[in-house]
């Protein structure tokens, strides 16, 4: 059985750097008040008629230039996002046609800040039965189109941002690297704590009661203690699954939502802040593109090189969460 490699990475981030003082704008805030409780320093915002393909095309092809790939290898097209082009069909379509090919499949997910680690796994199960070998599995957001500029949005509107990630995962046989196992959760009965309540398919309404419409919703309280609690859980089963200590793992890569997170989880396993991996105050949450551009820089920087042990962790809206742990 062939193990799944990532052989590739590649990320993009849109020109336009928006910063804390920038906000100010819309919002009765400071860069000291979202960096002080978010970590967040600037984002960066798409111009318009950007789309989310379009930036997912961009990081894909930097991620198959690194693996040595052409389009037309690819065997399987996984984009993982919450913010898609059209309501449907999904963005997987239409990066399959911007990356020049005919029929090529592609898979659609939607497991928001998860969705990289979701897709992971598919993928790996995909290449581990041998149904394909070839996987480009992208993460991509254009958020900022969507973010209620109004003086009730700031809680939301100050942590997103826009950005793709994007990874080929191939077929290796005789290497002790690749991912070594996936593990994923979800429990809905908290889906309303964060969301997007419309479109809805349950009502021919344009606005349900007490909802924001189109605009994104968040128990900042509530998804913060689950995301702390959910995060290190994750990590406590990958680092059991494979029997590793903490302090063994080279890399931790975690969902960039916020640095309070990051750190709540670092102390848990008593290890320092250098063996995270971090870019939210350079890039906002890039929900499922935050962890693959955090690969995409760490990998730049040499701090992610052949052999390493890493594992990778996610959560977020559903609520979903999960965890990856791998040998570079």
């Amino acid at each position: 059985m062939p193990s799944a490699c990532i052989t590739g990475v590649g990320m993009y981030v849109p020109p336009r750097v928006v910063t804390n003082e920038e906000l100010r704008t819309w919002y009765d805030t400071s860069d000291e008040w979202i960096y002080a409780r978010s970590g967040i320093k600037e984002r960066r915002w798409a111009e318009e008629p950007a789309s989310t393909a379009e930036l997912g095309y961009y990081a894909a092809k930097e991620a198959l230039q690194a693996a040595g790939k052409s389009p037309n290898e690819i065997d399987l097209i996984i984009f993982a996002t919450l913010s898609p082009d059209l309501y449907f069909p999904g963005s997987g379509v239409l990066l399959q046609h911007r990356l020049g090919l005919e029929t090529t499949p592609a898979l659609d997910i939607r497991q928001q800040c998860s969705g990289f680690v979701y897709g992971l796994s598919i993928a790996d199960q995909y290449i581990r039965t041998g149904t394909y070998r070839t996987i480009l599995l992208v993460g991509a957001e254009i958020q900022s189109t969507w973010i209620d500029y109004n003086p009730e949005g700031r809680t939301v509107g100050v942590l997103f941002g826009d950005g793709a990630g994007a990874v080929v995962i191939e077929a290796c046989e005789g290497e002790n690297r690749g991912i070594l196992s996936t593990h994923l959760y979800s429990q809905g009965a908290y889906a309303m704590e964060l969301c997007v309540a419309e479109p809805s398919s349950a009502t021919r309404a344009h606005t349900l009661p007490g909802s924001y419409g189109m605009r994104p919703y968040m128990n900042g309280k509530e998804v913060f203690r689950h995301a702390v609690q959910r995060m290190g859980e994750a990590v406590q089963v990958a680092l059991t699954h494979q029997g590793w200590r903490p302090d063994e793992v080279d890399l931790y890569v975690l969902h960039q939502a916020n640095i309070r997170i990051v750190q709540a989880v670092a102390e848990f396993f008593s290890l320092p802040m250098e063996r995270f991996f971090n870019s939210i105050h350079k890039y906002g949450n890039t929900t499922a593109a935050s962890i693959p551009i955090c690969l995409a820089e760490a990998e730049r920087e040499g701090r992610l090189r052949r052999g390493d042990k890493v594992i990778l962790a996610a959560f977020g809206s559903g609520f979903t969460w999960g965890s990856a742990a791998l040998i570079w």
